[in-house]
């Protein structure tokens, strides 16, 4: 044939949209030309395909040759066309089975030896394949266990580019060679920490499982050494098991970073950023491919900023549009990405520069100035998408193992939450919430479960004297409902409101 196609998938984020690879052979001078508004590392991929197909074996056309990357208004970044685009070269001249080529999506890039190398994004490419109808897949050996994590689609693994030839029914022998390998996948959050190891604070042990009953934000502000980092390391520990979707998601966001991704974990991701992120760290960016931030690698999981007062404002109030629309756009000048950014935000802060702030026994050295400028970072439109702001002490009597008494341990805490959860779920069936978190304003004001107005006098007060905005209010309902499922309470009452205005301003009902 003088015109073959096949398919590759280009990202845009998480996103992924099939690209139909058209190889048109012609009788002029010889030449390769690739079009369809490639990048620099994908315009590259001629010279990749040639080598690769000299040091298989395998004949590359002598004529000229044209390929085409429909639609071409679409931009395309990145090495991961190179299978496909050698593919369909080859089958404008090799005898290939046409149907078996335009009917398979390739991922992977070249070596100059033939064979294919690992690329990032494979698992969210092969979700958009398979969301497309697509069921067969070349990807190379090293990204086999990832494509593999989505049902319904038969995966190769190739070594070379000479297997995927014959894979496709050409008849060239091909030899023994050693695979790419893959790099070491990080190693996974450490689940021996127990919430048991807390010693005191069960004030802030209490708030933390109904931050995580509902999915709530939560500011904590102390000295150091009180346990803010403690408890918040702890916090994914007691979240529910992430389900297939959630796992999905978290897997191709892993994916599209980098990292080798060869199973869906069920234990939510936590992201700690050091204080010294800048704006693109947490929200994402890159010159030429857009790479997923801290926030994105959060989703489904946990955002921790320790030490919050000592990141830069600008990027704190980066997090506002997320934490309000659970997603993040990130544009550029010759492309848009969009994210994922459905994480619980844990802020800790230290009270002054030094910490020593109020505290018993403390000596501050820090001028007013210097405090309220280590505050202020945490602006007011931050601080009022927080559902939950705790001030905590150090513990001045240590508890010992064998003391009675000892705190409440992650297993008993996770049951807990877990049964939260299920009657917030349940409340919610017939809506498209299944968090308290989620539920908008609206609908918990207005709806067919909103409070009386006697059981809303306390929250009405707070609001009218200025303690609290409207968004505050809202958020002081979520964490009304949260304590009210750890009840096992089917209405608010005043005591729910109470306890969610307490752990939002301090404020007693």
């Amino acid at each position: 044939m003088t015109v073959a196609r096949t398919w590759s998938v280009a990202l845009s984020g998480v996103a992924g949209r099939l690209v139909e690879i058209e190889a048109d052979l012609t009788n002029q001078l010889p030449d390769f030309k690739i079009i369809g508004l490639p990048d620099k590392a994908l315009g590259e991929a001629s010279q990749r395909v040639r080598n690769a197909c000299a040091n298989s074996g395998l004949p590359f056309p002598r004529r000229r040759l044209t390929v085409n990357l429909s639609p071409a208004s679409l931009p395309k970044h990145g090495s991961g066309f190179d299978v496909a685009i050698a593919v369909a070269a080859l089958a404008t001249e090799v005898p290939m089975d046409a149907a078996s080529v335009a009917s398979s999506v390739h991922l992977g890039e070249l070596g100059l030896d033939g064979r294919l190398r690992p690329v990032p994004g494979v698992l969210p490419a092969v979700v958009a394949a398979a969301a497309a109808g697509v069921r067969r897949v070349v990807v190379p050996q090293a990204n086999r266990a990832e494509a593999e994590l989505v049902s319904g689609v038969e995966v190769f693994g190739a070594v070379d580019l000479a297997d995927v030839a014959r894979w496709h029914g050409a008849a060239i022998e091909t030899a023994d060679r050693d695979p790419v390998v893959a790099p070491d996948a990080p190693a996974l959050v450490d689940d021996a920490l127990d919430l048991v190891d807390v010693i005191g604070q069960r004030e802030a042990v209490d708030a933390l499982i109904v931050a995580a009953a509902g999915g709530h934000h939560l500011l904590m502000c102390g000295p150091p050494g009180a346990g803010k980092t403690m408890l918040a390391r702890r916090l994914p520990g007691i979240l529910p098991e992430l389900d297939d979707r959630a796992a999905l998601s978290v897997a191709s966001i892993r994916s599209l970073s980098g990292e080798s991704v060869t199973s869906l974990t069920r234990v939510p991701p936590f992201e700690a950023p050091h204080h010294s992120a800048s704006i693109a760290a947490l929200v994402g960016g890159g010159s030429r491919a857009i790479r997923p931030g801290a926030i994105a690698r959060a989703t489904e999981g946990v955002l921790f900023l320790d030490e919050a007062g000592e990141f830069a404002a600008s990027a704190l109030d980066a997090l506002r549009q997320p934490l309000e629309s659970g997603t993040i756009e990130i544009h550029r000048a010759g492309a848009t990405a969009a994210y994922p950014a459905r994480f619980q935000l844990v802020l800790a802060t230290n009270p002054c520069p030094c910490g020593d702030y109020a505290v018993a026994g403390g000596s501050c050295t820090c001028p007013p100035a210097a405090i309220r400028r280590y505050l202020a970072k945490l602006s007011g439109p931050l601080l009022d998408r927080i559902d939950i702001e705790l001030s905590l002490a150090r513990v001045s009597v240590a508890q010992h193992a064998n003391s009675p008494g000892r705190g409440t341990s992650s297993a008993d805490a996770k049951a807990q939450v877990a049964d939260a959860r299920s009657r917030s779920a349940a409340r919610l069936r017939d809506t498209p919430w299944h968090r308290n978190a989620d539920v908008p304003g609206t609908w918990l004001r207005q709806g067919p479960l909103s409070p009386p107005p006697v059981v809303r006098r306390p929250l009405d007060a707070a609001l009218a004297r200025g303690a609290i905005t409207l968004r505050g209010y809202d958020r002081v309902l979520r964490v009304a409902w949260s304590v009210a499922d750890l009840e096992g309470s089917a209405q608010l009452t005043v005591g729910h409101i109470g306890r969610a205005l307490f752990l939002k301003k301090g404020i007693t009902a």
